[in-house]
């Protein structure tokens, strides 16, 4: 599928679903603390997503069971709400929710401390917010994709930490996932031109340890290979004559 350039039109509604996605986000904020069931998250995002006349974009995504990932700690992305997964102090919980409205979608991921944490996970969770910021400096119409995924990686590792390479970003659209992907480290060529209309998810997933990651048995959720912490940061991106604007904030 090759990479497809939005319409004014198209970006309007893409600002609706968006817009879904950051409230969203808000709310479930609201609620972290030691005790709440990531099931109880996940079951506040449907109903306020459904709220919207909106549809949670991972809810039946080729067969995935919830409406958000609720991942805590060790675990980098697509952990699955349970009731019996109850945040405790100290806790680190990534989660990343998508709406679909009206024909689009809108996707956006956020790492949040539950309580008091240490040091090293509040510094994981600022790295990883950061390094997303790093790779929107570069972003702009006729620079490359590539540039981004070296940004990020360069402002990551220059502070000790890795980044997972076996998830990246992607466009988003008519379809969650779009072309071109997107990832977050170096690899060879400059990748495509940014132009106008493009809309691309930007998704740094940055570990304190080692960068390899593993799939659990469910199939879905992936972890770090050696156990050690890991925050995702990500918002929807729609690139701009001028630069970009963030349709998820």
């Amino acid at each position: 599928m090759s990479i497809t350039i939005k319409t004014d039109e198209e970006i309007a509604i893409m600002r609706k679903a968006g817009k879904i996605v950051a409230e969203t986000h808000e709310l479930l904020e609201s609620m972290i603390k030691p005790g709440i069931s990531t099931l109880d998250l996940d079951r506040a995002a449907e109903k306020y997503i459904l709220s919207k006349n909106a549809i949670p974009s991972f809810k039946n995504y080729n067969g995935y069971p919830a409406s958000i990932c609720a991942s805590i700690n060790e675990e980098v992305v697509h952990g699955i709400p349970c009731k019996k997964r109850i945040l405790k102090e100290g806790d680190i919980i990534s989660l990343d929710i998508g709406a679909y409205y009206n024909g689009y979608h809108g996707d956006a991921a956020r790492t949040h401390g539950v309580g008091e944490i240490s040091e090293e996970a509040r510094n994981l969770i600022d790295v990883t917010k950061q390094s997303f910021f790093e790779g929107l400096k570069v972003i702009k119409e006729g620079n490359h994709l590539h540039q981004i995924s070296s940004a990020i990686q360069n402002y990551v590792e220059e502070r000790g930490y890795s980044v997972v390479r076996d998830l990246v970003g992607h466009g988003v659209g008519r379809k969650l996932h779009e072309e071109p992907q997107v990832p977050n480290y170096k690899i060879i060529g400059r990748g495509p031109k940014l132009l106008k209309g493009m809309v691309i998810a930007v998704e740094p997933m940055i570990n304190i340890g080692r960068y390899e990651v593993r799939w659990l048995d469910d199939d879905w959720t992936v972890v770090t290979m050696d156990g050690s912490l890991s925050a995702h940061y990500e918002n929807t991106i729609y690139i701009t004559k001028d630069g970009y604007e963030l349709l998820t904030i």
